[in-house]
């Protein structure tokens, strides 16, 4: 005879003031309820139930009984010298996710910047298998739910004791295979109720799924879109991003007219520099006119190491000559010489480690 585990409990975290509302309805509760239990959630930022005080001592516990506090249980906390850190929470299943807090950036944001920006991981693993992540190694596992999404925001400001003020999602996963999800937990993030959490400091970064990037450009809230580009041609393109051979740069450049024609906000291009790969100066070149014609600016990314892969990062000078290139062809072009070497940076090698230590998963091949 076959034991089942006792079913996973819903977490605070992934419920709207309706849901709740209609909770509190269901169980004889005043409507304000619900938004006392939110102020406490998302305000407040509690640990327990228990500190719920203004709640009678019956609906705390039933709220126990029947729910979980938060989606994430706080594993590890990687710093690095320059304050950068990264965060791993295990989930409900065993799996593991990593957020990573990132300071502010005085050449991006101005030197009074205080500017704390979260990138946020949106599935267990990845399906794309873009050839420089360390997200897709060990493949795809699976979602994230809305309270796990919105959750690592709420964990960070919890540990790190500040103020989240710019999301960036962009850390595991690909945020458009997971799109639904990811937008309940948007209207999380952004409802007054919740983090509050202005749409135009969300950035959704996304490998190229171009339907998605329409479905995004009808949406009403201003969110912010990035490309993973990471190639100017489709030659060099699907040597580093598999998603080119369904969805080329013709298909991808034309979602991207489309979004510029619903939305104000510029488009970000974000290139990961691969030396010998695509940071040849003719793919800066190519690269100029594509940024020109969509009125976007360029975020260039040195290569990070990740233990598996066999890429190299190029040399400054190669780095700063490419981003001349662009510059100097009028386009808006940041060198992001990125914070956290020493913590793995590279999203999901932390977790990689971590499931592969507890033989969750085996330890990946190189490719």
């Amino acid at each position: 005879m076959s034991v089942h585990p006792p079913p996973v409990l819903p977490a605070l975290t992934g419920l709207s003031k309706d849901d709740l509302t209609a909770l509190m309805a269901e169980w004889d509760q005043p409507a304000f309820r619900a938004g006392q239990i939110l102020d406490w959630v998302w305000r407040k930022q509690v640990g327990s139930f228990d500190e719920m005080t203004n709640l009678p001592a019956a609906l705390r516990e039933r709220l126990a009984a029947t729910h979980r506090l938060h989606a994430l249980e706080h594993a590890q906390t990687q710093g690095s010298s320059d304050t950068t850190r990264k965060f791993l929470f295990k989930l409900h299943d065993g799996r593991y996710v990593e957020s990573v807090l990132i300071p502010a950036n005085p050449a991006l944001y101005g030197e009074k910047s205080d500017r704390r920006t979260l990138c946020v991981s949106s599935q267990v693993g990845c399906a794309y298998g873009c050839k420089f992540c360390a997200s897709g190694l060990a493949g795809f596992s699976r979602n994230l739910d809305p309270a796990e999404i919105a959750g690592q925001v709420l964990a960070a400001e919890r540990l790190s004791g500040e103020r989240v003020d710019n999301l960036v999602f962009m850390g595991m996963g690909e945020p458009f295979a997971n799109f639904d999800k990811l937008m309940a937990a948007i209207g999380i993030i952004t409802a007054e109720w919740g983090l509050h959490l202005g749409a135009r400091h969300l950035t959704i970064s996304t490998s190229g799924l171009v339907p998605q990037i329409k479905r995004l450009a009808d949406h009403p809230q201003q969110i912010r879109l990035a490309i993973s580009l990471h190639g100017a041609t489709d030659e060099v393109r699907e040597q580093i991003m598999p998603i080119n051979r369904k969805w080329n740069t013709e298909k991808l450049f034309e979602a991207l007219d489309y979004w510029n024609s619903r939305k104000k906000q510029h488009l970000t291009l974000e290139y990961i520099l691969i030396d010998g790969v695509n940071d040849d100066l003719e793919q800066a070149r190519i690269l100029a006119g594509h940024a020109k014609r969509l009125h976007a600016k360029v975020n260039l990314i040195p290569y990070n190491k990740v233990e598996g892969l066999d890429w190299v990062r190029p040399s400054e000078t190669r780095c700063k000559t490419f981003r001349d290139v662009l510059k100097n062809a009028g386009v808006s072009a940041t060198l992001r010489l990125e914070k956290g070497h020493d913590i793995d940076a590279a999203c999901g090698q932390l977790r990689l480690k971590q499931e592969t230590e507890e033989g969750i998963i085996e330890a990946p091949m190189k490719r």
